[in-house]
C-alpha cells in the first residue's frame, strides 16, 4: 500500500472519530433543547465526502496520476493545516461543534479561537481539504469536480446554518 493510500485512509479515520464526537456532541444538545436544522442535506454531505475519499484512491491508480513533488508536497501542507484547523474548531466549539447543524435557543454564538477570525472556520478547512488532498497525488479531476460539488453544497449548508443561527440568537 502507498504512503498516500495511507494518508487517505488516516482521513478516512479522522472521519470516524469527527462522527463519535458529533454523535456525543448531539446527545448534548440535543438534551439541552437543541433544535437539528437541514437534515435533508445531510446525507448528501456525507455521500460527498465519501466519495471524495474513494475517488482519492480510485484516480491515481486508474488514471495513472504520478506524484509530482512539487504539487504534492504544499498539497500535503495544506491538507494537514487544513486538519488542525478542523480540530481547533472543534476544540473551541466544545460539545457545540457537530457535523450536523442543532443549534440550542439562546445559546450564544462562540467567539474565540479560530471564530475570532472567520464566521465559519470550519468550512475553509473543508474547502482547502476538498482541494488540497487529491492533488497530493496528482487527482486534479477529483480536486476539480468534489470542490465544485462541495461549493454547491456549502451554499445551502451556510445558508441553513446562517438562518438556523440567527433564528437561536439571544435576544
Amino acid at each position: 500500500m502507498s504512503w498516500y493510500a495511507l494518508l487517505v485512509l488516516a482521513v478516512a479515520g479522522e472521519r470516524v472519530a469527527e462522527l463519535v464526537v458529533a454523535r456525543r456532541n448531539a446527545a448534548w444538545t440535543l438534551a439541552r433543547s437543541g433544535v437539528e436544522h437541514g437534515r435533508g442535506h445531510y446525507p448528501v454531505m456525507v455521500a460527498l465526502h465519501t466519495g471524495l475519499l474513494l475517488c482519492c484512491l480510485l484516480e491515481p491508480l486508474l488514471a495513472d496520476r504520478p506524484f509530482v513533488p512539487a504539487l504534492g508536497w504544499p498539497m500535503l501542507a495544506l491538507a494537514l493545516l487544513a486538519q488542525a484547523l478542523r480540530w481547533w474548531c472543534i476544540a473551541t466549539l466544545g460539545p457545540f461543534w457537530n457535523t450536523r447543524v442543532i443549534v440550542v435557543p439562546g445559546a450564544r454564538l462562540v467567539g474565540a479561537g479560530p471564530y475570532r477570525f472567520l464566521r465559519h472556520p470550519n468550512y475553509v478547512a473543508v474547502v482547502v481539504e476538498v482541494a488540497a488532498l487529491p492533488l497530493v497525488h496528482s487527482a486534479w479531476l477529483t480536486a476539480a469536480v468534489f470542490s465544485l460539488a462541495n461549493a454547491l453544497l456549502l451554499t445551502v449548508r451556510l445558508r441553513c446554518e446562517n438562518t438556523a443561527l440567527t433564528q437561536a440568537a439571544p435576544a
